[in-house]
């Protein structure tokens, strides 16, 4: 949780493709220029701060021929470019914040560093020693390699695992608009700023839309997204325009009308249970009796083959699945061990009946979140 005011704070800082672009698409130096200048401000006031940034797509289209009309759309391409720009946006980076004495280091991750146990406690421990010394990691997500089907699909999410992986006070997230609005001002002229959000609900992320840009891949909706999972690890949020003078160090500061401000709550899931429940897809659902609901809600278990009465969807073992009850309410997420064909078979069968190698376990308790909703 975020100290008292003023005290040194960890802040991860995250600005998307869009604000450090122009309308041709290609990299906006001035744009990140003014990014630097405020996370070296941060740095000059005490508080240790981690840049999540998008644009290595970008960064790699002009260097191949590829800028403006000529911008692919297939993501084989898409990932080459990442790692043609993404040598090159770094050394943007680290121009930049030389010029203000400041040591930069690059940080590319991928979804099973926060999956996998050791993976996670590996990055966490890398990204901690780099504040400790003095830099600030410059973190994207690995897209030269990144799986379509396991991939953060935009940096907002990222950012957010970020923010629980370095136990940041505060995340903010640089967009185009002034915040969260009550409407699209693309449509609406008489959006206003939302200034503070207790909770995000299931009206708001409705509200929130799409993606926002041609040139980004988040957009409103996936900042909500953001913020609901850094709320669930503890911290507080800021979505705020990448635009704004100051920006950064108001954010910090607290100050009103800086942009939405999207408040903690006191529970805080463990990363592992955050990707399950609010970064990964769902690929079906598995409708339960009463009994199993109440078996795993109310006494921690896991969800067992006796307790499934229908199953909807096609998915594979290991896929992330819903959890509805008989009403057909969704209450939990989580990752199944058997596949859709698989389970139909043994839906309703006891465990002990089941043939020898099979999981006993649908879903297991530790791949397994009620969702807070």
């Amino acid at each position: 949780m975020a100290g008292p005011s003023g005290a040194a704070k960890v802040v991860v800082a995250k600005i998307g493709t869009s604000s450090i672009t122009d309308a041709h698409g290609d990299i906006d130096e001035q744009a990140i220029a003014k990014f630097c200048a405020e996370v070296a401000d941060l740095r000059a006031a005490g508080h240790q701060v981690v840049a999540v940034t998008s644009g290595a797509i970008a960064a790699g289209l002009p260097a191949i021929g590829l800028g403006g009309d000529r911008r692919p759309r297939d993501a084989v391409t898409l990932q080459a470019l990442s790692a043609v720009g993404q040598s090159r946006l770094m050394r943007v980076y680290d121009r930049l914040l030389d010029g203000h004495g400041i040591v930069s280091g690059q940080v590319l991750l991928a979804p099973l560093d926060f999956v996998v146990r050791a993976q996670y406690l590996h990055a966490r421990g890398t990204l901690l020693r780099l504040l400790e010394l003095g830099v600030v990691p410059i973190v994207n997500e690995n897209d030269a390699i990144a799986d379509d089907e396991i991939r953060f699909g935009d940096n907002d999410r990222l950012a957010a695992l970020v923010a629980h992986l370095v136990d940041a006070d505060l995340l903010v997230l640089l967009t185009d608009t002034a915040g969260v609005l009550t409407a699209d001002p693309r449509f609406d002229a008489s959006a206003s700023l939302i200034e503070e959000i207790i909770e995000v609900d299931h009206e708001l992320e409705a509200m929130a839309g799409g993606a926002g840009t041609d040139r980004g891949s988040g957009g409103m909706a996936s900042k909500i997204a953001a913020a609901k999972m850094a709320a669930w690890s503890g911290v507080r949020t800021v979505i705020a325009a990448a635009h704004r003078d100051g920006v950064l160090t108001d954010a910090v500061a607290g100050a009103a009308g800086v942009g939405t401000v999207v408040l903690p709550r006191d529970r805080r899931l463990p990363a592992r249970k955050l990707w399950i429940a609010f970064a990964v897809a769902s690929a079906g659902t598995i409708v339960v009796d009463a009994g199993a609901r109440r078996a795993l809600e109310a006494d921690g278990r896991s969800l067992l083959p006796a307790g499934v009465i229908e199953v909807r969807g096609s998915f594979h073992a290991d896929a992330a699945v819903e959890v509805a009850g008989p009403d057909g309410a969704v209450f939990a997420k989580g990752l199944s061990r058997v596949s859709s064909a698989d389970l139909s078979h043994r839906a309703g069968t006891h465990s002990a009946t089941l043939p020898d190698g099979t999981p006993p376990e649908v879903i297991h308790r530790d791949d397994l979140v009620i969702l807070p909703y």
